[in-house]
């Protein structure tokens, strides 16, 4: 399960809204475990709005099954609609992409697609994500 947490912790790295952490309860951090009832290894919890006792997950533990709950229930995303969530990077990029065809919208969300396995700095990892959902939103919309 480490590699997958941590896969999560990299794709996570630039989110404004999600942090991804761990904490060794055999070791210092024993006294945040007991502080949270953690009793079995390894245990993930989630904090969401302002809660400070957390939330157990129970979902399945590897990548696929992580970003996916992390995507549906923790991360906030922009509205491309009303603008609501949406950064002024985003905003703009919406506004630009607003101006092209249907076509042009399908050739760079292939173009982008492509390039999600590369290796690239956190932001800009952070950055295609936020492009990709953008387009297929208003590729949906088309």
């Amino acid at each position: 399960m480490k590699p997958a947490w941590d896969q999560l912790g990299d794709e996570y790295a630039a989110s404004s809204s999600v942090l991804i952490g761990d904490v060794d309860c055999t070791a210092d951090g024993q006294d945040l475990c007991t502080d949270f009832g953690i009793q079995g290894y390894p245990t993930i919890k989630y904090f969401k709005d302002g809660d400070e006792k957390g939330e157990d997950y129970q979902g399945g533990r590897d990548f696929d099954s992580l970003k996916k709950f992390t995507e549906e229930n923790l991360e906030i995303m922009c509205d491309i609609k009303s603008g609501d969530e949406c950064t002024d990077k985003e905003k703009g990029y919406i506004d630009k992409m607003k101006a092209k065809s249907a076509d042009e919208i399908k050739a760079q969300l292939d173009r982008l697609n492509k390039m999600k396995g590369s290796s690239m700095k956190a932001e800009l990892k952070k950055w295609l994500g936020q492009r990709l959902r953008i387009l297929k939103g208003l590729h949906d919309e088309l």
